[in-house]
């Protein structure tokens, strides 16, 4: 898995091994929450796309200790267990297509339904190597991801609108609670900086990133939105 990929990508294929994290994708989140503090004590993270799972044991790291509170919830399209280091009581996951799953359905998984203070998107296409393609399926990804955490607020929300509105189901506010932080994996395109400069109005603060684990072949960026605006003031 990490032989043969240069020095930085083997490093942190070993350290992974050495501290118990199911993968070497850890470190990316590790460093996002070092530097933007985005998981606090008694937050309700959503980790869209968790599989293995390395960011449920770090965002489960973030919580603190268990008298905290707080909550993870993991959604993969593969069914994905929750990892026995590094993971407590308050991490679950369910298997599920983020891409059809319904904004009401999302929200009655949080807690007391009143959706997530902290949405993790680590979703990424099936590489072809094609690199148009790849870019345009990360971006549909990410697209989704903001459009889950923002509602029908978002001016790119189309996805399930008409089949929540017949189905007497409100899908006008997304499952980010106001004031919460939204992080998105990207590949660097045109089209990805339009998700920063989409995102842009409806957050206090939005920086991109590029972990120091990231494989030096790799296109991959991270949009980091924090404190989510009321819909009123956009």
């Amino acid at each position: 898995m990490g032989g043969g990929v240069g020095g930085t990508a083997d490093f942190f294929y070993k350290e992974a091994q050495r501290l118990g994290y199911v993968a070497r994708s850890a470190f990316k989140l590790v460093q996002i929450q070092k530097q933007h503090k985005l998981i606090k004590p008694s937050s309700s993270v959503l980790d869209l796309g968790c599989a293995p799972g390395a960011w449920l044991q770090v965002a489960c790291q973030s919580l603190g200790p268990l008298r905290n509170g707080g909550s993870v919830l993991g959604i993969d399209i593969k069914k994905v267990k929750v990892p026995s280091l590094h993971c407590d009581s308050r991490v679950q996951t369910i298997s599920a297509d983020v891409m059809t799953l319904p904004i009401h359905q999302l929200r009655s998984l949080s807690p007391k339904q009143k959706g997530f203070s902290v949405i993790l998107s680590d979703m990424c296409p099936s590489v072809s190597g094609i690199t148009t393609k790849d870019a345009a399926l990360s971006v549909e990804l990410g697209t989704r991801a903001f459009n889950l955490a923002v509602g029908r607020a978002s001016p790119v929300c189309a996805v399930d609108d008409n089949q929540e509105e017949q189905s007497g189901n409100d899908s006008s506010t997304g499952v980010l609670q106001i004031g919460g932080n939204l992080l998105i994996k990207l590949l660097e395109s045109e089209d990805s900086k339009e998700i920063g400069q989409i995102c842009k109005p409806f957050f206090t603060k939005t920086s991109w990133l590029r972990p120091k684990a990231t494989r030096p072949s790799s296109r991959e960026i991270y949009l980091i939105c924090q404190g989510l605006k009321p819909h009123t003031n956009i």
